[in-house]
């Protein structure tokens, strides 16, 4: 999406001296100077309005008229403008940009996108808090969400990440369960540690991603600084039909930037919005963030090989076994032109896949398949793609035997609406086919609970720094001291598998405040 005003133009105006304040105080600011105030006063229905500001009423101190339709089409509209909050994800910032194709992977993908070096394609990109509201500080201990969106010739292909290579659960049957111990307690409406911990200490396949929230990464310094990793593994396809599984990662041009817990929380206070601000600012100052999108590739031989579960959301591939390969880079380049209009309504699904990018047995990717796509139709309707932040190329109109419902746009005028027929509708695209794999096994609930929990977490403790694995161990036991002793106790536990001295580092803080007397953390 275009810059409001040249990026020159905003550069100049600020470089000398006309406005003296960063771009996200000075933007109306900059309307005002590119348009002019001739543009005619109407009602949501076209027609011309001659005062905002008075009510249609029988004398000067009598009732107002139902007849007002100015005043009815006003409140009416004002009753309604809200759509439902996303039930995660709910504070964020977003901007537009483009990737660009530096290395050749056609042998691995079909994809569109990645169909020669040199390749543009236009991107939208949403950052995130994870867990909570749309009011709440930027700076709040959290995962951070990272979701881009391809806009491509085949179609919307939506990328969606985090800022942390691993989730917390591998089987999305617990997902909702997980979202609500991060949420208010429905009694008290605080946000309950006891709740929190409570789950992550009874599921110990979390450990993986907690220490990764604790670290300082937890708290990164804005969005321009952070990487973004896909999680899921997905399936490539070359045009032979050859299979491989990936996974994404992005990569930030600027270098890893985070916050220690004191200064996050001090800008919580100060500037709740600090990194909304500060990517809208970098942009219109054409600081233009960029990150490197590189894959990792694994064959389904070697999948098969392996002790552990690569379609494991809660561990990674290690690199020395399959390396970082470079695809291209992400650029954005142009800020919203309204929130509302490009942010909020926004809508990522990793069920938005194009020919070459295919799904792969990850039990968590199969549950947000469905998961993302039907929150959207909640939040925003049915018809929720035909936004055009949304559409492909925002303005292309899809052609398929989907018809009606709320906030219809296009509705593909006279074209036949079922299939098969003889109308000249839209037809099959064999070359789209999904590729063909075999699958066996018994069909039955299997525990996952215990597939390996620590391995993993152990390397990531002994891999960072002594600094590092101070701001864990002193952030982790800031909040479990909240929790209840024996919830204390089984998170101590739990560290303990991870590593004796993060356990016993935990326990001896834990040990020296004011829960001590009366926590079995003593022991």
């Amino acid at each position: 999406m275009e810059d409001l005003l040249p990026s020159c133009l905003i550069s100049l105006l600020l470089c000398s001296g006309v406005w003296g304040r960063d771009p996200v105080e000075e933007q109306l600011m900059m309307y005002a100077e590119t348009h002019n105030s001739s543009s005619m006063l109407e009602t949501s229905f076209g027609a011309p309005l001659s005062d905002i500001t008075s009510s249609l009423t029988v004398g000067p101190r009598g009732p107002i008229l139902l007849q007002d339709i100015v005043f009815l089409d006003i409140l009416a509209h004002f009753d309604r403008e809200r759509i439902p909050e996303r039930v995660v994800h709910a504070k964020g910032a977003g901007a537009f940009g483009y990737f660009n194709v530096t290395n050749d992977i056609t042998k691995y993908t079909k994809a569109v996108v990645f169909d020669s070096i040199g390749k543009v394609t236009n991107i939208s990109v949403r950052f995130s808090l994870v867990t909570y509201e749309s009011g709440a500080s930027d700076t709040r201990r959290d995962p951070r969400g990272f979701a881009i969106k391809f806009y491509t010739e085949d179609g919307i292909w939506d990328l969606i990440g985090l800022n942390s290579p691993v989730f917390f659960i591998r089987n999305p049957l617990l997902f909702s369960n997980f979202i609500h111990s991060q949420k208010r307690n429905p009694v008290t409406n605080i946000k309950d540690k006891d709740m929190y911990w409570d789950f992550i200490s009874s599921r110990p396949e979390t450990i993986f991603q907690v220490m990764n929230v604790f670290t300082d990464s937890g708290t990164p310094d804005g969005y321009r600084h952070m990487n973004g990793h896909g999680i899921n593994a997905f399936k490539m396809v070359n045009a032979t039909g050859e299979a491989v599984y990936v996974k994404f990662h992005y990569l930030t041009k600027l270098g890893v930037k985070n916050l220690n817990s004191k200064r996050a929380i001090e800008l919580a206070g100060s500037e709740p919005d600090y990194a909304t601000r500060d990517l809208y600012d970098a942009i219109a100052l054409k600081n233009y963030p960029c990150w490197t999108l590189y894959i990792q590739v694994m064959t389904f031989q070697q999948a098969e090989q392996l002790s552990w579960n690569p379609f494991d959301a809660t561990k990674i591939w290690p690199e020395e076994e399959c390396p970082l390969i470079e695809v291209g880079t992400l650029t954005l380049n142009g800020n919203p032109r309204n929130y509302f209009a490009d942010v909020e309504q926004i809508a990522f699904s990793p069920a938005n896949l194009i020919p070459g990018i295919e799904p792969s047995p990850d039990k968590l990717l199969q549950g947000r398949l469905f998961a993302y796509s039907d929150t959207q139709r909640y939040r925003l309707g049915v018809n929720y793609l035909q936004i055009p932040v949304n559409c492909p190329f925002k303005k292309r109109v899809i052609t398929d035997y989907q018809r009606n419902g709320l906030n219809t746009i296009h509705n593909q005028e006279g074209a036949p609406n079922y299939y098969p027929n003889s109308f000249n509708g839209p037809h099959n695209v064999p070359s789209a086919a999904d590729s063909k794999f075999s699958v066996s096994g018994d069909v039955a609930r299997y525990n996952s609970s215990d597939d390996d929990n620590f391995s993993q977490p152990a390397m990531f403790w002994e891999n960072i720094s002594y600094e590092q694995q101070n701001a864990l161990v002193h952030n982790l036991s800031d909040d479990v001291s909240g929790a209840s002793c024996g919830i204390q106790e089984r998170v101590v536990n739990i560290l303990y598998k991870v590593n004796q001295e993060f356990g016993t580092r935990v326990r001896k803080i834990l040990q020296s405040t004011e829960m001590s007397e009366k926590c079995v953390c003593e022991s």
